[in-house]
Order: structure tokens, then C-alpha cells, then sequence
């Protein structure tokens, strides 16, 4: 495993717009140029495939940690394989060693991931950065919800500042 490692949450969807997938690869391209391995959810479906696939295409390192009731999704040229037996193991070890957490447009796995991942760096049990990358808006709603959270004190700011909002790679380039 590389030094640094950066896990990306993101969608095991394939019907979902291009733009998606092109970002999923630009985010790969630089977080491997800034000497990070990647973690993922490591399977052959949607984003997380375009991530597996562009890992590969790069030559960088690629984990992937997967439940073992999602083996006939595995992706075969994974650096390193996690097999866990739940749900609940795989969000722990896919974030095991990381200091970055990204998150990429996705679906309800994906929001756990980041929720999970946000309440952890509250409690200084995850020592990473969280980035959610906002593309094309998606994001949007969960921003306008953290910030209600703070304007009705179910939040503190300091809390909720635990999440970087970014919309393009050109940011994600400059803070990591």
C-alpha cells in the first residue's frame, strides 16, 4: 500500500450521466499525481468501476474492500483485495489507513459513507481530510442541510466545517 491513501465514495450505478464518470477519472489522474493510492469499493459497476478501470490505465495502486456477498462484482486488477462479511466492515476498512476521504456524486451507500465518515472526524476517530466533490450541483441539497443543521444548532459551525465543498478538480488539485 502506498503511504498516502485516499478513499473515494461514490456510485455502483452505470445508467447515470457521462459527466460523472469523466470526473470520476479526472479525480483519480490527481490524486495519484499528488503520490496517492486509492481505496474504493473496488467492483466492476459504475463509477467504481471508472475508478477501478482508470487506476488500472495509470498504473497506480488500487484497494478495493468489498463484502463477500458482492463477489461476482469484484474487479479483477486490483492491487490489493479487502473481503469483509458486512456492510458496516467494509465502510471501516475502506477508510483504514486513508487520509483523505473523497466523496463523488452517488447514491444512498455513498451518503452513508460520508455521514459515517463526517461523524468520525467529529469525534477525531478518522484523521483525514472529507471532500465532496459537488458536481454539476448534485451535492447541493446536503450543503443547504448542513447549514439549516447549523442555523438551528443541531450543528456546530465548527462541525460542519469538517466537509469541503469543491465543484471542479482544478480545486481539489490546489488543497491536497
Amino acid at each position: 500500500m502506498k503511504e498516502k491513501q485516499a478513499v473515494i465514495f461514490c456510485s455502483a450505478n452505470k445508467d447515470i450521466d457521462e459527466i460523472f464518470g469523466q470526473t470520476a477519472r479526472e479525480v483519480v489522474r490527481a490524486v495519484c499525481s499528488a503520490g496517492y493510492g486509492i481505496t474504493s469499493g473496488g467492483t466492476i459497476k459504475g463509477t467504481m468501476g471508472v475508478i477501478s478501470d482508470t487506476c488500472r490505465d495509470i498504473g497506480a495502486y488500487h484497494r478495493g474492500v468489498l463484502p463477500r456477498f458482492m463477489a461476482d462484482f469484484a474487479y479483477p486488477h486490483l492491487d490489493e483485495i479487502v473481503w469483509t462479511e458486512k456492510m458496516s466492515e467494509r465502510k471501516d476498512c475502506m477508510r483504514e489507513g486513508t487520509c483523505l476521504a473523497i466523496a463523488l456524486p452517488g447514491g444512498i451507500g455513498t451518503f452513508d459513507e460520508l455521514i459515517e465518515t463526517m461523524t468520525l472526524k467529529k469525534l477525531d476517530k478518522y484523521p483525514g481530510r472529507i471532500v465532496v466533490i459537488n458536481v454539476n450541483g448534485y451535492f447541493e441539497p446536503l450543503r443547504e442541510l448542513l447549514d439549516n443543521m447549523v442555523k438551528t444548532n443541531m450543528l456546530y459551525p465548527k462541525d460542519r466545517a469538517l466537509i469541503d465543498f469543491i465543484s471542479t478538480v482544478e480545486e481539489l488539485k490546489s488543497i491536497i
